[in-house]
């Protein structure tokens, strides 16, 4: 099991509604058996809890699915907020697989209410498809209150009615003043970019209002747009994702000035580099931050850094090579748990320099974080490449401007078979499976690369 990320015992962590209070966050979440394959046997949402994303309490089920002939057969996505009136109200999507062969629509928003977070009661209340969209992808609730409007607004992910070739996703809104009677008032944000829109989020910091979705499409990544109202209109930042491919359905919460982004890494097909990612996975926690332009940047929670215990300074490095590429190694002995943090830096004309770790410089068969400098992104992969293609990395990549003598400061976390890299505000996780080794390295490509102020920690404090 993981010693840092969060992933129930002898299950698969699916989408996450988070809530908060107090000092303390709550995951409701989907609970995958794999039993026979991902989504595979019906779940409700289970809950669990941390006030740090280092330890967690598992609380069982907390919103029950329905039986095999119920609209609830499972429970997908929606959210939880805190009513006006200080009752709390959980909306969501109720799927059943085989109403589509009965000519009923498969997915349905439902709802239910609780007075301690815990203990969940279903009502009536329930918003079919509405004409003229896909009745099998009508789904993700997200409720907030408006105080500008004084009301309440829920955002949907859906799609327009016709083949999935068409890029007909979009994000649909109700409104309410009370919780009980909604109001349909049509496209929220359409668009024609993505097959569908999962997991819609929409939150406001300082002057900015900002609306997240996953893109249910070819890149599966989680997006935002930002706006000055909320109903935008919205604008495209130069970087519209928070990850890479390897993490999906990222909702936020907010508490104490802390605003989460709660999304999980996804597995691979049989445990094997080579094969495609599945639903569900791991839970991994990124903190958004909003930079002085209003765009969003993402970093380890700081309550995630802090958990590690005081690491080993590693001597600062360089590694040069004016045609080819070398590699200098920084730590050995790194098992598979470890934080390394540091600063790194590249010459005016360098090719490339990365990353490489879970390696073994004997063989130089290393995953790799690498850096294309004239390109201006970064991406993983593994090194050699052979057999090819010894790992689908397909949407394992990054944007960010890479500039000559610059210090960037890089934060990776493995844990277990997952790496994750934060550099500067920008984050990418991945899977990782045939490891070969247990050594870190520095390596470049016609030209020069340094590392310093480098520590590495291998273990949690106590």
């Amino acid at each position: 099991m993981f010693k840092l990320y969060y992933q129930p015992q002898c299950r698969w962590f699916g989408d996450c509604m988070p809530f908060g209070r107090g000092e303390k966050f709550y995951l409701y979440h989907q609970r995958d058996s794999r039993k026979p394959c991902p989504c595979g046997e019906p779940f409700g949402w289970h809950l669990s809890t941390t006030s740090d994303f280092v330890a967690y309490e598992d609380l069982g089920v907390a919103i029950p699915r329905g039986g095999d002939e119920e609209q609830d057969q499972y429970i997908f996505a929606g959210s939880v907020l805190e009513a006006q009136d200080g009752s709390f109200h959980a909306f969501y999507t109720g799927y059943n697989r085989d109403y589509p062969q009965l000519g009923k629509a498969s997915q349905v928003v439902m709802h239910a209410v609780s007075d301690d977070l815990k203990q969940w009661k279903k009502n009536a209340l329930a918003f079919p498809p509405q004409e003229g969209y896909d009745p099998d992808d009508w789904r993700d609730p997200f409720v907030l209150w408006d105080e500008e409007g004084f009301r309440y607004v829920l955002l949907l992910g859906a799609r327009r009615e016709g083949p999935k070739t068409r890029l007909s996703g979009c994000t649909v809104w109700y409104t309410s003043r009370d919780l009980d009677t909604w109001e349909f008032q049509g496209d929220f944000w359409a668009p024609g970019l993505y097959t569908m829109h999962e997991m819609p989020d929409l939150f406001r910091i300082g002057d900015w209002w900002y609306h997240v979705i996953s893109e249910y499409s070819d890149r599966n990544r989680t997006v935002y747009r930002m706006g000055k109202s909320i109903t935008g209109p919205w604008f495209k930042p130069e970087d519209d994702c928070f990850d890479g491919r390897a993490y999906y359905a990222g909702r936020t919460f907010c508490l104490g000035n802390r605003r989460i982004l709660f999304g999980w890494v996804p597995t691979k097909e049989d445990c094997d580099d080579t094969k495609n990612f599945e639903w569900a996975g791991t839970f991994v926690p990124h903190e958004l931050f909003q930079r002085p332009d209003g765009t969003l940047g993402v970093k380890p929670p700081e309550t995630v850094r802090a958990a590690f215990a005081e690491g080993a300074r590693i001597p600062d490095s360089t590694a040069c090579r004016e045609d080819g590429r070398t590699l200098s190694v920084l730590s050995r002995g790194c098992g598979d748990f470890f934080k390394f943090e540091a600063d790194l830096s590249f010459e005016e004309g360098t090719v490339f320099f990365g990353l490489g770790f879970c390696g073994d410089s004997g063989t130089e068969s290393f995953y790799q974080f690498r850096f294309l400098c004239g390109e201006n992104r970064f991406l993983f992969e593994k090194s050699p490449n052979i057999p090819w293609y010894a790992c689908m990395n397909l949407g394992l990549e990054r944007p960010i401007p890479l500039v000559p003598g610059e210090k960037y400061h890089v934060v990776l976390l493995v844990d277990g078979s997952i790496a994750t890299l934060y550099v500067d505000g920008v984050a990418m996780n991945a899977r990782m499976y045939q490891k070969e080794g247990e050594e870190l390295c520095l390596f470049v490509s016609g030209g020069s690369a340094a590392v310093e102020n480098a520590v590495i920690s291998r273990e949690l404090k106590n």
